[in-house]
């Protein structure tokens, strides 16, 4: 009976996991559409989406060597396409420097992924799913660490221009979702990150709410001032 259940709450999670994610992925399009109409990168780094293209090769490796998780390696597959042409586009419109900065990200991604596989195949015969599961958390971390930057802008600016509440929602459901399918899998690699993500992304709501609340009074200020002025000039 415990089988039966847990099966189709597997694909379930799985399943929901995959569509909120796809999600998550293609929320930089409209910045990469900026990027490519003003043929600049201007401000925007490349950093979020070569530890994104990390983790996305990363767990495509841990499913094919974990075996019957098909949604995680559709997912990553997906991922591992999307950030690639992010990279892309990045290096055709970053200046010199920036071109060389992202090269030499892309050279480290590739050059340690490349060196896993030859440590974890040649020199791990016993545990090779469990080292390689262990890489793969350590990079999904970095990945719900990211907003950190984004959150403390929130804080200095009182503004939540640079923060989108879709975005936010989007992730907690990501985290929610790939949390329960690592606890029906009873998988700690899958499982662990999310609590962090789920955590981050419910504070990046509480912060939305909060300066959203103010900027919507600042508003309501500055509107009531212009009406005022403009009734004292009419008299």
């Amino acid at each position: 009976m415990a089988i039966s259940l847990q099966h189709p709450l597997l694909f379930t999670f799985g399943l929901l996991g995959n569509i909120v994610s796809v999600m998550v992925f293609l929320a930089p399009v409209p910045t990469f559409y900026k990027i490519v109409t003003k043929k600049s990168t201007e401000g925007f780094h490349c950093v979020p989406y070569a530890v994104s293209w990390m983790s996305s090769v990363l767990w495509l490796f841990y499913g094919m060597l974990k075996k019957n998780v098909a949604l995680l390696i559709t997912i990553n597959s997906f991922g591992l396409v999307v950030e690639t042409i992010y990279i892309v586009i990045f290096m055709i419109y970053a200046n010199k420097r920036a071109k060389v900065s992202t090269f030499k990200l892309v050279f480290i991604n590739v050059f340690g992924f490349g060196l896993l596989v030859l440590i974890t195949m040649l020199f791990v015969k016993e545990g090779r799913v469990e080292v390689v599961g262990w890489v793969s958390m350590s990079f999904a971390l970095a990945v719900f660490v990211a907003p950190l930057s984004i959150m403390r802008k929130v804080i200095q600016t009182k503004s939540v221009e640079y923060m989108p509440a879709t975005l936010s929602f989007a992730l907690l459901a990501n985290a929610i979702m790939w949390f329960f399918y690592g606890f029906f899998l009873k998988d700690i690699h899958i499982m662990a990150p999310n609590i962090l993500g789920f955590i981050f992304a419910l504070v990046q709501i509480i912060l939305y709410l909060i300066y959203r609340k103010r900027n919507m009074n600042v508003a309501e200020g500055r509107v009531s001032m212009e009406n005022a002025v403009e009734n004292k000039t009419n008299v």
